[in-house]
């Protein structure tokens, strides 16, 4: 009979849900993040270590250009369709744009930081043979 850990996130939450909200990957507490898009250094319910992986800021670039991709394609139609004046464009577009930005990074971060916690895989870390 063999020990396991807790469950995994996909059996109490779907990867995404638990990322958006900010489980951690050990404990399933909502300790994931400090900031809208910032992990905190630690979880407080089990303690894991966050700094310990290295989700980097891939996830920053590509959704700053797929999300502004989108939304230039909405304001392109929306001004096609209904010609609305230029503050309509800066008001409407401007919020929406940092909003999808920021709610995609942090769903985007959690998952990947969820998945290296589930696949153990590590920064720097070299497994020898026999070991």
């Amino acid at each position: 009979m063999s020990t396991q850990g807790p469950p995994s996130v996909s059996s109490a939450t779907p990867l995404l849900l638990a990322a958006a909200r900010g489980h951690c990957p050990r404990c399933h507490a909502l300790t994931l993040f400090e900031g809208p898009v910032r992990f905190a250094p630690a979880c407080r319910g089990c303690g894991l270590d966050l700094t310990q992986f290295n989700v980097g800021d891939g996830p920053a670039a590509f959704l700053t250009l797929i999300i502004g991709a989108v939304m230039v394609a909405m304001a392109l139609v929306l001004e096609l369709k209904v010609h609305p004046p230029l503050w309509l464009h800066i008001l409407l577009w401007t919020p929406l744009t940092a909003l999808a930005v920021v709610g995609a990074l942090r769903l985007a971060k959690g998952a990947l930081l969820t998945l290296e916690y589930r696949n153990k895989a590590r920064e720097g870390q070299i497994k020898e043979a026999g070991k």
